[in-house]
Parts: C-alpha cells; structure tokens; sequence
C-alpha cells in the first residue's frame, strides 16, 4: 500500500497538537492531524475543564450552604448530581464540537484522521483506522502528542475492584458515590476530595506519605490539610494499601497498615489518582532512534527534538510538569522555531500552577525547601489572610500569602494559599518578569478594596530565611 505524503504529521490533539496544525496549515503546511480518541485531549476530556465545570457546582452549593455566615437565610442546598454531571458533559461537548469545527471546517490544509498511529520507519506511520482498515503516512516532520494515562498501582485485588481513574471518572460517572475513597493526596486527589464533599459526598483520602502534596514546602500542605479536615474530609496517611476487595453488594474494602495499625477503610466508589504514565507503549518507538527515559517519557532537548531528526515530542508525553499551559508553550517552542527562526527553548521557563481547592493554592519560582536545595539565600514573608482587608470584607479570611526575596530584592518564588490564590499568584509572576524589586510593588498604587492589594502588603513581614 503507498503512503500519503504530508509535510507534517501530529499524533495527539492535545494543547500542543492542535494549535500546531492550525499554524502549519496557515504557512501552507499540509498537516495529517491523528487522533484515536476525543479532540482536546486531557484538558478537555477528563482535565481542566470537565473538572473545574464540577468544582464550579461545588462552590455555589459551599456559597448557599454558607450564606447564613453574611447573614443570607437560605435553605440548606439540593445537590442535583445527575443534573451537575449533564452540565459538565454539555460543556466538555461544547469543547469538543467546536474543536472539530475549527479543524475540519475552518481550516485549509488540515486533514483529521481517526485512528491509532504506529511508527513503521522513522518518518512513517501506520494509522489503524478507527471505522476499520489502515493508512500509511509519511512526512519530513513528526509531532507526538500523545499524552498520558491514569497510573494503576499494583495491589492485590485492585484490578478486579471496579476502581475508578479521574478519566474513567469524568468520562463515565453517573451516580453520585455515597463514599468515595480517593487512593493517593496529591493535586488529583485533593481537588477530587473537597469537590465531591462540597456536594454531599463523604470522602476518605489514602496516601502513603505523611502529609498531602509532600512535594510542597510542609507549612503549605498542613494548612490545605487542616482545611479539607474542617470541610469533614477524612485523611488517612502514611498508610500503605495491601489489598482491595469488592463485596457482592459493591462495597469496596481498602486493607490498609498504618502507623497505628491495619484498618479497613470501606467506601461505596473507589478512586485511584496515584499520578499519570506516557502513552508511548504501543507507538513502535524502536523502529525509531527515539529513546525513552526509566519511567517511559520521550526524552527531548530543550527544542523538544527526540533523537530522531525532524520528529518533536510536546506535552506531558515528553515528561516533566504536566499542565496544559506547559503544553502551549510546547507548541510555541516549536511553532516558533519552525515558523519564526526563533532560539526559545523550554529552559528557564517559569512554572505557574494552581491547586483548584477552595481556597485556591496558585505557585510560582522557589519553594523555601527549593532556594535550601540549591543554596540560595532568601527572605520570605507570610502574610495570613485574615490580615487582608477584601478578605475580612468578604469572609475569606482562610490561608496565607508567602513570598521569597533574594538578596538583589527581586522575587524568587511565592505560594499563596487563599482566596482568588490564582489570579493573586500570577501578579507576582509578572513581577518576577519585570524583575522588580519588592520595594517598588510595595509603592505601586492601587485600587482600593482590591485582592490586588496583597502586592503593596505582602512583604511587611521579611524576615531571613532558615
């Protein structure tokens, strides 16, 4: 069977995947664009979107069930969880309808193929079709974008469990979990917890570390912790889980030791967020010179080029932090150099994210265990919530503004673990950008009462680090 020549072929309609096409086929590119599932990939199928649509439901019912605190008399709220779950499917739907529009309708010089791709040669696919039989491909220049897959531990009995990923989750949930165990505290499973609690759901979280999200500095995970336990999430740590089961009548038992012991931990829904794996496996990756680190990732340089000449590797497939705006600039990296003649590569490259929790953790540069690890020194200063006046005012007085200052007195790094944490943080990444020095944020004006205020109060408290 010959093959189809394309200029350019991209595997995965992922963040990095599909803006790419769209700028290959405006420079007159002729693109192959594969896909073997939904377009959008994680961040609109069972990602950023799908999950934030959720949290959206959770906070208005938290908002009503709390008014009373403003003085608001309502009544306790009625949590329609099929009704929720049809919004988030109507939303992600949306997404995906729209994204077939734009590639199929709006744009010259994209041709979507339905289908799981296969490396025959270092420069040629073969595609097994979705609706049946295959496609030969070739092209000079190849993208994978492939993305991950939920990781599933080994453990005794799991497989047989019915156990649910956050893909299967979001996918396929149609009822809502009586109790949900969550096996694993980092950013999956925190978001998953205080959302399924906020709408009527008891939650157990399992983790086998001794606090939630250990790669954050301890006083900013115990505070989260301290907030899902108010909010009646029950937190099981340093707990390692030996066997799962599942009952005739679908009860799900986690045998668990712990340093008090064995417990069984039984719950009616069993979620398993223990971190994500490449999707390189079945890619015929050794008909390539392309090679893969000991966990699976593409390995790449800072241009995103794997070991084969004129094939890239963009997103989370390629390894390292796995956020869709990480995944953008994949595709900025490469549009640029290719389109542009641009040298941006992904080194040095900030690293903005945000824990969707209420209130919100949004991160940016150095943690203090990081300035230790790489002996920089630093001052930091934490500023509680309720010292905030728009947080006294509104009744969101739960968390801290922390910010790192080196000694040219130019920002490190800040976590800042309140409300609107987000939109709070990436003030301080452009400020970071700037590279302005904190005296200079402290004298800026600015409107009153605003969240915004943090930048000219954050730094009263600066101290030497330890």
């Amino acid at each position: 069977m010959p093959a189809d020549s394309f200029d350019a072929i991209i595997i995965g309609a992922g963040q990095a995947g599909t803006p790419l096409s769209y700028a290959l086929a405006a420079a007159g590119r002729r693109v192959a664009f594969i896909e073997s599932d939904s377009l959008g990939g994680s961040c609109i199928n069972y990602g950023c979107a799908p999950t934030k649509a959720l949290l959206a439901s959770a906070q208005r019912a938290h908002d009503v069930r709390t008014a009373g605190e403003l003085g608001i008399k309502t009544a306790k709220p009625e949590v329609d969880f099929a009704a929720v779950i049809e919004r988030m499917h109507t939303l992600r739907q949306n997404s995906r309808d729209s994204l077939h529009r734009k590639i199929t309708e709006d744009r010259d010089g994209i041709t979507l193929i339905r289908g799981r791709a296969q490396f025959t040669a270092p420069h040629s696919l073969r595609v097994a079709l979705v609706g049946g039989g295959e496609q030969q491909l070739t092209a000079p220049l190849i993208f994978i974008n492939t993305g991950t897959s939920a990781a599933v531990p080994d453990i005794e009995g799991l497989a047989d469990s019915g156990y649910l990923t956050s893909d299967s989750l979001l996918l396929g949930l149609k009822e809502q979990p009586a109790h949900l165990l969550i096996l694993g505290g980092s950013y999956i499973g925190v978001e998953f917890s205080q959302m399924f609690r906020r709408l009527g759901t008891r939650v157990t979280v399992i983790d086998s570390k001794p606090r939630l999200m250990a790669r954050e500095d301890p006083d900013v995970s115990h505070p989260l912790e301290e907030c899902l336990t108010e909010a009646g999430v029950e937190l099981v740590l340093s707990a390692e889980t030996r066997r799962v089961s599942r009952a005739a009548d679908g009860t799900i038992t986690l045998t668990v030791t712990t340093t008090d012991g064995e417990r069984r931990l039984r719950g009616s829904h069993l979620l398993v967020a223990v971190g994500r794996v490449p999707n390189t496996k079945d890619l015929g990756l050794e008909h390539t010179g392309i090679a893969l680190d000991k966990k699976g990732y593409i390995e790449v340089n800072e241009h995103l080029q794997t070991g084969t000449r004129g094939v890239y590797a963009l997103g989370d497939v390629k390894g390292g932090p796995q956020f869709t705006h990480i995944s953008y600039d994949d595709y900025r990296v490469v549009r640029d150099a290719l389109l542009h003649g641009s040298k941006r590569t992904t080194e040095n490259r900030p690293l903005p994210y945000v824990v969707f929790t209420e209130p919100q953790l949004g991160r940016i540069g150095l943690s203090k265990n990081q300035a230790k690890e790489k002996g920089i020194a630093y001052r930091v200063s934490r500023l509680p919530a309720r010292t905030i006046g728009r947080a006294v005012q509104t009744g969101e007085t739960e968390g801290f503004v922390e910010v790192l200052v080196g000694e040219d007195d130019r920002l490190l790094g800040a976590a800042v673990f309140c409300e609107q944490g987000g939109e709070i943080m990436t003030m301080f990444q452009l400020a970071m950008a700037g590279k302005l020095r904190y005296q200079e944020l402290e004298d800026m004006i600015l409107a009153h009462p605003t969240w915004a205020e943090v930048l000219n109060n954050a730094f009263q408290r600066l101290k030497p680090g330890e």
